[in-house]
């Protein structure tokens, strides 16, 4: 079992940043793939970023690439998705999620076996 808690959202202006955090608990944190999703009232999960167990590979959505950054800290625990240049396009709940093993990068929420409860990230314009 791996309990995830999300951090670090909250009111921005477009243009803003902010950056989450996702802190790890239980099995070892280095095993797992590391995500974060988004999702709106009404629609679907939406893949944003996602690393493997040990930062070495990653991958963007197309909307946020060049814009966000994923980052990890296996020593704490901790994955990190630095947002800049935020619009109000980002504007969702945001959750991590951690996928074993931690080689593939899926960009399915069906894939990934753990979940955090989100945090809201809101882009005023």
């Amino acid at each position: 079992q791996v309990q995830l808690v999300e951090s670090g959202g909250g009111l921005v202006q477009a243009g803003g940043s902010l950056k989450l955090t996702c802190a790890a608990s239980g099995r070892p944190f280095s095993s797992y793939t590391m995500g974060w999703f988004r999702q709106t009232p009404g629609k679907e999960r939406e893949f944003v970023s996602a690393l493997t167990w040990n930062g070495g590979k990653t991958h963007y959505a197309d909307s946020v690439k060049g814009r966000f950054t994923i980052s990890r800290d296996n020593a704490k625990n901790t994955v990190y998705l630095q947002m800049d240049s935020l619009t109000p396009e980002d504007t969702a709940v945001y959750y991590c999620a951690a996928d074993f093993p931690g080689h593939q990068l899926p960009v399915e929420s069906a894939e990934y076996d753990y979940w955090g409860q989100g945090t809201q990230v809101t882009v005023s314009s």
